[in-house]
């Protein structure tokens, strides 16, 4: 996809880890670059499209256990509290466009969601953790709900033998209904999740704008090699892969897309829009903010599990976005700059951008003279 650049490993490195026995032998570094967004560009390339008009973002696709096929445009508004809410779903069905609803919605909260916006309810997933009680509420959310037919399973750490376990539970008692599963980084639990029954693997540990696991654990990777390599591994089993945080901006979504990424998925882009939750906050000198926070902050745990367990610690913040008013600009605004991109390397549709797209390497992309501020895309 990109050209890798690899390090000859440094003898002294390797020497200064020798000699502390048997612990010293666990040891391994990867000396291999791992990219992210703020890492590449896109190279164009010749192109016989006329007009970003002639660009195809609506995608059909056809997920490998569950039989289900789907035509949407694969962009998905993350299952948080804040912006993953039947207001954004009525707001993105409009565009094709996916959301991942949160699991805190009640039983009857959905049955009356999906009775006032039928046409809605085929963009949008359930979303479950993998506790007794998410589980029980999910299957009674969908036996009320049998127009929702897709399964979004959610958990920090997708590396855990009882997630595994879930995944593999959930499609046996589901079998035709399309589950999303994650989060996960790397190319061989990529293939496990599929192995057991997952549609769609979500890929991320870390890049998201108000997730801190980076800065609390020191776990990660970066978002484009992640992308890359479970993407390699998603498509020889005949899954997908959704590319779960890091998207700033419309350039990142389109390298997203061209490193393989099936579906993206975004929350703080979407964050502070009038579908978004929560209440406008008027500053004092004037300013419209609402409330953005991560689900693993301590404002999401004080908030729907009462507080931080002493055992663990937040592992994401909480912030003030200005108001940006409907989300309708903001997906516009996306969906432009993907069309644009597509004609930059001559793909004449989401599907080809990736076999179009060649990376480079660069140490800067904008030009901030005037710092980064748009005045003109403003509220």
């Amino acid at each position: 996809m990109f050209a890798r650049l690899a390090f000859t490993a440094r003898p002294a490195l390797a020497a200064a880890f020798v000699g502390s026995g048997a612990a010293a032998s666990c040891l391994r570094i990867e000396e291999e670059t791992k990219l992210d967004f703020k890492d590449v560009l896109i190279r164009p390339k010749r192109s016989t499209l006329k007009s970003r008009s002639e660009v195809t973002l609506d995608r059909p696709l056809k997920f490998k256990h569950s039989g289900r096929t789907m035509t949407c445009v694969p962009v998905v508004a993350a299952n948080m509290d804040t912006v993953g809410t039947f207001e954004m779903a009525r707001a993105f069905a409009k565009h094709h466009c996916l959301v991942a609803i949160h699991k805190h919605y009640t039983v009857d909260a959905w049955t009356a969601f999906v009775a006032e916006s039928p046409d809605a309810a085929q963009y949008v997933a359930a979303s479950m953790g993998t506790s007794e009680s998410d589980k029980k509420k999910t299957d009674a959310i969908l036996a009320a709900c049998p127009e929702v037919t897709t399964i979004c399973i959610d958990v920090a750490n997708g590396y855990s033998e009882f997630f595994v376990d879930a995944v593999r539970e959930t499609r046996a008692k589901w079998p035709t209904h399309t589950i999303i599963a994650g989060n996960v980084v790397t190319n061989e639990m990529t293939e496990e999740l599929i192995m057991n029954g997952a549609d769609v693997v979500k890929v991320g540990i870390g890049p998201g704008s108000v997730c801190t696991t980076r800065k609390q654990t020191g776990v990660g990777y970066p978002q484009v090699s992640a992308v890359v390599e479970c993407a390699d591994a998603a498509h020889g089993l005949g899954g997908h892969i959704v590319s779960d945080g890091g998207i700033t901006c419309p350039g990142d979504a389109a390298k997203a897309f061209g490193a393989g990424a099936d579906f993206i998925m975004l929350g703080g882009m979407f964050s502070g829009t009038d579908e978004s939750a929560g209440d406008v906050v008027v500053k004092d000198d004037g300013r419209k903010v609402k409330l953005f926070y991560g689900m693993s902050s301590s404002v999401a745990m004080n908030k729907h599990a009462g507080g931080v367990a002493e055992y663990r610690s937040s592992e994401g913040k909480a912030v003030e976005v200005p108001c940006k008013g409907p989300v309708d600009g903001v997906i516009l605004d996306m969906l432009g700059g993907l069309r644009s991109a597509c004609t930059y390397v001559g793909a004449s549709s989401l599907k080809e951008l990736p076999k179009r797209t060649t990376f480079i390497r660069v140490m800067q992309q904008l030009n901030t003279v005037f710092g980064t501020v748009d005045l003109s895309k403003k509220k």
